[in-house]
């Protein structure tokens, strides 16, 4: 593991040696016994993040990770979306409250390259359901009987190149729509009618994008969600604004071919704006600072130039008042940005897990109970790991 405020040099500290294939799997059981880096110290009380148990096995490709309380117990649950281009068993691990999971249920009997499992009520029950993103088959929503237990419900769309999944009331209807995002195909809108059901589908974007990533947020505070898209395979990144429900007005950020897996947003600099977070890959990932005028034009890189990054989430992890970013690489450490605060923005980078994992997600919440949230890793060809949120020394 290692610290480095972003643009300073630092020696590598790295936990382990380059290691390859089934190796990665002696390499995270190897990183759980481990003794706690000291993080930089964030606000009263340092942070710092400890390898507490592996989800799964090394065998399995593993695409994303989510977070909910399927069981209504009142606990985060992790569910784990496998195979991504190869057939593979979607998970649910169920937590006991203590981070701890030691039961776990198939969802679905079927298995498929599923690279999305999203959560969200889509039958307005009072429990979550979860959405199913597949690469080359059917797209389905399993609705959840209350207990954490799921039934194969409607699907929604047609085969496709599906690489993500976003979950959004973009009509202001109160129900969950589901975004499509297709890997060089057109993308859908997939509107919710409140039972579980769905619409035939509203297209966005470009129909030849190579959008991996969309990120839904209210950019320009008139109450709807805009959608941001990270585009990959040298495409321009694009803001999609909605006008009374439609996204015909786009404009773009970034450098124009940027290659970007994905995106968040998030006020990083505390103006009361929302920023744009990317994970890029040849170039560093950046922040793109959102102004009055609507426009994004204004950046700061952070990470590696030589980092593959697959995945980003904006949570404040030290619970300083801060959005803190954390990163998911492949073929190196992941990576937490401490966000610094004050006047001139910046981030304290800390690495963490093997650093030869090829880390395609990550998901970010209090597994533990204890106010700090912890980080799930979704790994490919090593296990899944969960990280506690612990303070420096404990």
């Amino acid at each position: 593991m290692k610290i480095k405020p972003i643009g300073t040099e630092t020696d590598d500290y790295g936990a382990l040696a380059r290691l390859s294939g089934v190796a990665n799997v002696l390499a995270f059981t190897a990183l759980l016994a481990q003794p706690v880096a000291a993080s930089w110290l964030a606000g009263q009380e340092g942070r710092t993040f400890r390898p507490l148990r592996s989800l799964g096995a090394g065998s399995e490709v593993t695409a994303s990770v989510s977070l909910g309380d399927v069981n209504g117990d009142g606990a985060l649950d992790v569910v784990v979306a496998n195979g991504r281009h190869w057939p593979g068993q979607n998970r649910i691990y169920l937590n006991d409250g203590r981070a701890a999971f030691t039961l776990a249920r198939r969802l679905g009997e079927e298995e498929a390259g599923t690279y999305a499992v999203p959560l969200a009520d889509f039958d307005h029950d009072g429990d979550l359901d979860i959405a199913v993103g597949n690469d080359r088959t059917r797209n389905l929503v399993f609705l959840n009987d209350g207990g954490g237990r799921f039934e194969a419900g409607a699907t929604f769309g047609t085969p496709s190149s599906t690489r993500s999944l976003t979950l959004a009331d973009l009509d202001g209807d109160g129900n969950t729509d589901i975004l499509v995002v297709n890997r060089g195909r057109r993308n859908f809108v997939f509107h919710g009618d409140g039972s579980g059901g769905f619409s035939t589908g509203t297209p966005f974007g470009a129909g030849d994008d190579s959008t991996i990533d969309v990120a839904a947020a209210d950019l320009d505070g008139d109450g709807d969600l805009d959608l941001v898209l990270a585009n990959r395979d040298g495409g321009a990144n694009a803001v999609h604004w909605n006008d009374g429900g439609a996204f015909a007005r786009v404009t773009g950020y970034g450098t124009g071919s940027d290659e970007t897996r994905g995106v968040a947003v998030g006020d990083v600099d505390g103006d009361g704006r929302p920023d744009i977070v990317t994970a890029n890959i040849g170039e560093a990932n950046a922040v793109y600072f959102g102004d009055a005028g609507g426009g994004f034009e204004r950046s700061l890189p952070f990470g590696a130039d030589d980092d593959q990054s697959y995945a980003v989430r904006v949570a404040d992890v030290d619970l300083d008042g801060d959005p803190d970013v954390v990163v998911a690489n492949v073929g190196a450490q992941n990576a937490v940005y401490f966000n610094r605060g004050g006047e001139v923005p910046g981030f304290d980078e800390f690495r963490f897990g093997c650093e030869d994992c090829a880390t395609y997600g990550v998901a970010v919440g209090d597994l533990n109970g204890d106010g700090f949230p912890e980080i799930v890793t979704a790994n490919s060809g090593a296990p899944n790991g969960v990280f506690a949120n612990v303070g420096v020394g404990r």
